[in-house]
């Protein structure tokens, strides 16, 4: 499989082709931001635009960022051509915009690619259906490194989707309660809170907590190195291949 990178020079576009490299695909090149003063890693093709990129390679992974997610599945659309997005921070408008895109194409959309966190959101969502929003709230704390741009994290509105889900419902019908500053009230009953910690270099992590009066229970994930995300996202683009047209996640990627 060919395989093209969107933003190679990128931190997480160089572990990427490190990894597409180490499971035998045939690294295409990538694209490079406007601007950059980093280089691709040594060795890669550095290609034009994504229109070349797309041209290239059977499936293109983007890691960059969102405002890059639409033009990138229009993109592949029109060039027949896999999509792996591994953008964070799209608004409902933009992955309708992917959706549709992936009527013509595979695509796989995750807001992380890192096997264990997939089967992290897997088991949010069974213990949300079995821990009533009556009887227990609903908390998630993430964090991660200071120079993340949105908050919360893509992880972190998965995970709270995750549990909505279990609930019968969306995130949105469930309530969001998040950024609580000064005099908020009581907690509404069966919303779903979220609090975003940025410090440091943290790479990720993210907690779920089901609270009732009696119990407490918590699900934690940490991650402890990005290749993580890259060795999941490759593994999702050599799964591509040979697919029909669709919006696929990761639990399709791990049968899960």
């Amino acid at each position: 499989m060919r395989i093209g990178i969107a933003g190679i020079a990128g931190r997480m576009g160089r572990l990427l082709a490190e990894e597409v490299t180490a499971a035998g695909a045939t690294l295409v090149g990538g694209t490079v931001r406007p601007g950059s003063t980093k280089g691709p890693p040594p060795g890669a093709v550095v290609l034009p635009d994504a229109a070349a990129l797309f041209a290239a390679a059977d499936v293109v992974i983007d890691f960059t960022h969102s405002e890059e997610a639409v033009p990138h599945a229009l993109q592949a659309a029109s060039a027949g051509k896999g999509f792996v997005l591994g953008s964070s921070g799209l608004n409902a408008a933009q992955e309708g915009a992917v959706g549709e895109a992936a009527a013509k194409v595979p695509v796989v959309y995750a807001a992380n690619f890192a096997p264990g966190v997939n089967l992290v959101l897997a088991l949010a969502e069974r213990m949300a259906a079995a821990l009533p929003g009556a009887q227990y709230d609903a908390e998630i704390v993430e964090m991660h490194h200071r120079q993340k741009v949105d908050a919360p994290s893509g992880t972190g509105v998965a995970m709270g989707r995750a549990v909505a889900r279990g609930r019968g419902a969306t995130l949105e019908e469930a309530g969001i309660e998040s950024g609580r500053d000064g005099h908020t009230g009581a907690r509404a009953t069966g919303a779903i809170g979220f609090a975003a910690l940025r410090c440091g270099q943290v790479v990720g992590e993210h907690t779920l907590l089901f609270a009732s009066a009696t119990e407490h229970i918590a699900l934690t994930h940490r991650s402890f190195d990005r290749r993580a995300y890259a060795t999941g996202a490759v593994r999702a683009a050599l799964w591509l291949q040979g697919r029909k047209p669709g919006l696929y996640g990761m639990k399709d990627v791990l049968g899960i």
